[in-house]
């Protein structure tokens, strides 16, 4: 199947010709085909398999073919001028988007805006803008003023312009909620509450989350009507494209040394490092240029400006690490980007899937590694019953930990596979310890020396303990 077979404006073909598309992924060819039949959906996929243009095609087809006033909107002033004791009072009429997008950060808002303007380049009268935090509030009034058909936005940001009556969802036809079990996570419920009850009822939703279990499937229940229920990819599925390696640390000097090391490859085109604090994100950034390496820091507490910048400078090439948070990655698409690096593990198993999946981007491969302290094995044992693989370790010559791990001989070749239906145990036997989390071995006398090029010292608050880390950015 070809876009063109789904019914597409020819329009929107034109522009997914000139972009290099033609045919739709997995989820595309069941959401949009659903989507454009006017269906309500509750879709589950993994990060990277499209889900973006699976809502935003099919609505930019509604918008291009269907009979409604796009002059008038298009010409519709913003303001309006009225006298008020002998001076013009500029009033503010609120924007009337037909569609909103909520997304849980600023960097996936930027990234659906981005791509909506891509698919629509032909359709020069649906307009799209996206309202965020960190964005100075004047560019926010001009941006709505401008009445957009299509709205993106963060749900904070969204209530404070809904409160002071700057936006009115009396013409809205479709609701989107783009990775709606991170707003969960991340403490939106209330404020999606809010926002859902102020539209029309009538409403087209379409709903995107990673699980459509537990909350996120009550709150999906409950916003939705009739829905069509899509599963593809989930995300507990294999990244079969992407290689998984963890090296075992002894601690935070050891681990900065190992991590330079690391990064050092040449293969490295450009490699993404998780951290679990915003703190970390800045220090290890700091520490990785001064060892001559070419990184930069993305958090939550950056201002906008300097996150859009650094991340047009990683798309660009111009920037060859990228040092950041949970929170903070959301959203990000660069297909060079073939390593990821968990600093810090994550402190929820599907926060590593969404990790891993920022490389092997657009059917390419990629390379995830994980520094473990060996008193993670909690962390790792979630991960690998969620999904379903057994992440294999390696040990690097000169940077070996002192404690015992099974791989201390070279890897085997190839991948360890979960084949059809076979079960595999997660711990030892009963009455056996894991000897991949064995305790400490007499230390080796003939260890490696630091790197002189890297730091080993940390600042005051790093840690290297995993599970005992603060995750501020949440």
């Amino acid at each position: 199947m070809n876009f063109s077979e789904i019914g597409l404006h020819p329009a929107i073909l034109k522009a997914l010709t000139d972009s290099g598309y033609s045919q739709p992924t997995a989820v595309q060819q069941q959401a949009i085909p659903a989507a454009l039949a006017g269906r309500d959906l509750m879709v589950s996929s993994q990060t990277g398999s499209g889900k973006t243009a699976a809502f935003m095609l099919p609505a930019l087809h509604l918008f291009a073919t269907q009979k409604r006033p796009a002059t008038a909107r298009a010409n519709a002033p913003a303001h309006r001028s009225e006298p008020s004791r002998g001076h013009d009072r500029l009033r503010f009429q609120p924007a009337q988007p037909l569609m909103l997008v909520l997304t849980p950060t600023r960097e996936l808002a930027l990234q659906v805006t981005a791509a909506t303007e891509k698919y629509g380049r032909q359709l020069h009268q649906v307009r799209a803008v996206a309202i965020l935090g960190g964005m100075p509030y004047p560019k926010q009034m001009e941006l709505l003023g401008r009445n957009p058909d299509i709205l993106v936005a963060t749900p904070g940001r969204l209530i404070d312009h809904m409160s002071s009556g700057k936006i009115d969802f009396s013409q809205l036809q479709i609701l989107v909620l783009d990775e709606a079990d991170r707003m969960l996570d991340m403490g939106f419920i209330e404020d999606i509450e809010r926002i859902v009850a102020a539209t029309p009822s009538a409403r087209q939703t379409l709903l995107f989350s990673a699980t459509l279990d537990g909350t996120i499937g009550d709150m999906a229940q409950r916003m939705t009507r009739s829905a069509l229920r899509i599963q593809v990819d989930a995300t507990s599925a294999r990244h079969d494209h992407i290689e998984q390696r963890m090296h075992f640390v002894d601690d935070l000097a050891h681990k900065n040394r190992l991590l330079d090391h690391l990064l050092r490859d040449a293969s490295i085109d450009q490699a993404l490092v998780f951290t679990a604090t915003k703190r970390d994100a800045d220090t290890l950034s700091d520490r990785l240029n001064i060892a001559g390496l070419n990184a930069a820091a993305l958090h939550g507490d950056m201002h906008q400006g300097a996150r859009n910048r650094t991340l047009t400078a990683m798309r660009r090439g111009q920037l060859r690490i990228l040092v950041a948070t949970d929170v903070a990655a959301r959203g990000i698409d660069v297909p060079t980007i073939t390593h990821v690096f968990n600093y810090d593990l994550p402190k929820a198993a599907e926060d590593y899937v969404h990790r891993i999946g920022r490389t092997g981007r657009a059917g390419r491969s990629g390379l995830a590694i994980s520094l473990v302290h060996h008193a993670e094995h909690f962390n790792v044992r979630k991960i690998e019953r969620f999904t379903k693989q057994m992440i294999p370790v390696e040990v690097v010559v000169g940077h070996e930990p002192t404690r015992r791990a099974p791989s201390a001989s070279p890897r085997p070749t190839g991948k360890p596979a979960w084949k059809g239906s076979e079960k595999r145990s997660f711990g030892p036997p009963a009455g056996q310890a894991d000897s991949r989390f064995s305790k400490p071995a007499a230390r080796r006398r003939d260890g490696a020396a630091a790197r002189p090029s890297f730091h080993d010292t940390a600042k005051p608050g790093s840690s290297a303990r995993g599970g005992q880390r603060s995750y501020g950015d949440r």
